[in-house]
């Protein structure tokens, strides 16, 4: 055990001594070049910026210069050089199960490749699953693809529960380093953390992206991103363009082609944090206020829109989408989103081309493909964006200028629960000050919205969970707050995911939790029993103690997010989708309440977080409750918690 622990020490050395620096030096002679096209040319800094560059590329120059090439290139047989252009860590959908791949795209050829297990103090080694001459590959047309082999997705419960051991285990190993514990305890627990992060990453991305050998096998990959999938098929096509040749390689070929991967790769690690050395930055984790404002270079009318995707648990996520702009080569969309991030350190904006068609079906998932126009990506870097102004910026991409700004407000700040000054309006105002205003049972503001929802939201992919246009919800937000005669005009017009952002943002900004602040600590300890039969006499029993406007209303928004997710089949809303919407919003204790339940800010999956998930999730998978069967089992129990 202590030779294995000395040979990864000297391995850790390795890389930290040899490979971090030059990595530093890529990543800042990147920034340096950024900074250098935001910077006027008569700035001071400016010739700065450029010695700084200079001297940074000539660095790198000579870096390269001393580096073997078969780093970079293989020889062939045939004395012609087999450059990599791009590798990476694919998951692959092998007989129906899903497997980590890392695969490798030459000059010539796509080679999928595991690395073998081997042991200690031996040189690692690639096997090879399947290669592709790129003369022979080609990407089957939505219509043409054959439906997918069945895998089973993972259940949403399941991914959740890891990125909450992900985090506990991240607290754990903090906590360690901070009482300088011994280093094979600190081992064991990043051992596990990097069990659960590759599971993380093995099961969560569903994004198809198939290639077929046009003399036999389709292969299948899931990706998480389309960002990711639109940068190897254009990396492949583009190789394609030139005058390429089919072949077959011998046994001896494929097994060079193999043993060289090591060396050539530029991707070592899977991407995961317990892969990240300590002094790396953990990321943001907050909100993310971006603008959308317009997108210009179109060569020709089109139906345009953006998604915007953050990183978060080592891969990426879509978290927005811009309305689509019609007939037009100019969009001005000038739309506002707010995207929670999770340890996120970069954005990515990407513009599509909507698609009417529907006979172009991915028989994958049975979504009609839309084009992507154009595609960009931005650091986040926190001195930029950890600021309370905007910054504005452009992200170019194949010709196509998207501008947009973007803010950023820390975990901390954001949830804040902040009463109106107001008192004639609906948003910060106490709950049962609003039904006695209105002498109804369930706020007017949450019967309207969750109305509209399930009379054309309802099938809508993503509903709860995709973010609605910030300013249309300030929008609605004003005129609930003014009681606007409009009001059901204006719902019938906004889009839907605007209405379900204002009915989250409703019970965000309620000065107390739905559920109280009185009865958080009894929620976070039954939620903890163990035995099922305590536990729903606990759960049963704090429904009881609530104020009858927040009971009715609980009751009333429960029943609507199971007929949602009665459709997760359509809208991708499962329960646990929903309760991991809705959880935090409707337990998070007050300002004043929450100090003795804080998290660290890296800390977002944290055991309070998680539990306040649990509890919702709890009574959504309870069979229906009855406020009047509660209120009749009053008699029998004390109402005292």
């Amino acid at each position: 055990m202590e030779i294995l622990l000395i040979i990864r020490f000297c391995c850790n050395c390795t890389y930290a001594l040899l490979y971090k620096p030059i990595d530093r030096v890529t990543r800042s002679t990147l920034v340096l070049h950024d900074l250098l096209k935001h910077t006027p040319v008569d700035h001071p800094d400016y010739p700065l910026l450029q010695d700084a560059l200079r001297i940074s590329q000539n660095f790198l120059s000579s870096i390269n210069e001393d580096i073997d090439p078969r780093r970079t290139a293989v020889t062939t047989p045939k004395g012609e050089t087999r450059q990599l252009v791009k590798d990476g860590f694919l998951v692959e959908v092998s007989e129906s199960s899903r497997k980590l791949r890392h695969v490798f795209l030459f000059t010539d050829v796509l080679l999928c490749a595991k690395l073998k297990k081997t042991s200690a103090g031996k040189h690692q080694q690639y096997d090879c699953k399947w290669y592709i001459p790129l003369a022979d590959l080609v990407f089957p047309s939505p219509e043409e693809s054959e439906a997918s082999p069945q895998v089973h997705p993972f259940p949403d419960h399941e991914l959740e529960d890891m990125k909450m051991k992900i985090s506990a285990l991240k607290s754990e190993i903090q906590k360690e380093k901070a009482n300088k514990g011994q280093s094979r305890a600190i081992e064991r627990l990043k051992k596990k953390m990097f069990e659960n992060e590759f599971l993380l990453l093995l099961n969560s991305p569903t994004i198809p992206f198939r290639i077929h050998n046009r003399n036999g096998k389709s292969y299948l990959f899931l990706l998480s991103s389309d960002y990711e999938r639109s940068e190897w098929r254009e990396a492949i096509q583009k190789l394609q363009k030139k005058d390429l040749q089919a072949f077959v390689l011998s046994s001896v070929e494929l097994q060079v082609l193999t043993g060289s991967c090591f060396k050539l790769r530029t991707v070592h690690n899977i991407p995961v944090t317990s892969n990240k050395d300590d002094d790396e930055s953990p990321g943001l984790y907050g909100f993310l206020h971006v603008i959308v404002h317009s997108a210009k270079g179109f060569k020709q009318s089109a139906n345009l829109y953006c998604t915007l995707e953050v990183d978060s648990f080592g891969y990426f996520v879509s978290k927005a989408k811009t309305r689509v702009f019609r007939d037009t080569a100019e969009p001005k969309w000038d739309e506002e989103f707010e995207i929670e991030l999770e340890g996120s350190q970069s954005l990515r904006i990407l513009c599509y081309e909507k698609c009417y068609d529907k006979t172009k079906v991915n028989k994958d998932n049975n979504e009609i493909v839309d084009k992507i126009m154009g595609k960009g990506q931005i650091q986040l870097d926190p001195q930029t964006v950890e600021t309370k102004n905007w910054h504005t910026d452009v992200i170019e991409m194949n010709g196509i200028k998207v501008e947009f700004s973007m803010k950023f407000t820390s975990r901390d700040m954001s949830l804040k629960r902040t009463p109106s000054k107001k008192q004639t309006g609906v948003f910060g105002v106490k709950i049962s000050v609003v039904t006695k205003r209105e002498r109804s049972k369930v706020p007017y503001i949450v019967r309207q919205c969750v109305e509209e929802v399930e009379k054309r939201g309802i099938e809508e992919v993503g509903i709860y969970r995709i973010s609605g246009v910030a300013t249309d919800i300030q929008a609605l937000k004003a005129v609930f707050d003014a009681n606007n005669k409009d009001i059901l005009l204006m719902l019938s017009d906004m889009d839907i995911n605007a209405i379900a952002g204002t009915l989250k943002l409703y019970f965000r900004e309620l000065p107390e939790p739905l559920l109280t602040d009185r009865l958080y600590p009894a929620f976070m300890e039954g939620i903890a029993l163990s035995d099922p039969a305590a536990k729903e006499n606990c759960m049963m029993h704090l429904l009881r103690s609530l104020p009858d406007p927040n009971l009715i209303t609980f009751l009333f928004l429960l029943e609507h997010l199971k007929r949602v997710a009665e459709k997760e089949p359509i809208n991708k809303m499962s329960l646990h989708n929903l309760a991991t919407v809705f959880g935090p919003t409707l337990l998070r204790p007050s300002e004043v309440e929450s100090k003795a339940h804080l998290t660290s800010a890296a800390d977002i999956w944290s055991h309070d977080v998680m539990a306040q998930v649990q509890v919702l999730l709890y009574y959504l998978q309870h069979p229906p409750i009855s406020f009047a069967e509660l209120k009749r089992n009053t008699l029998y129990f004390s109402t005292d918690v």
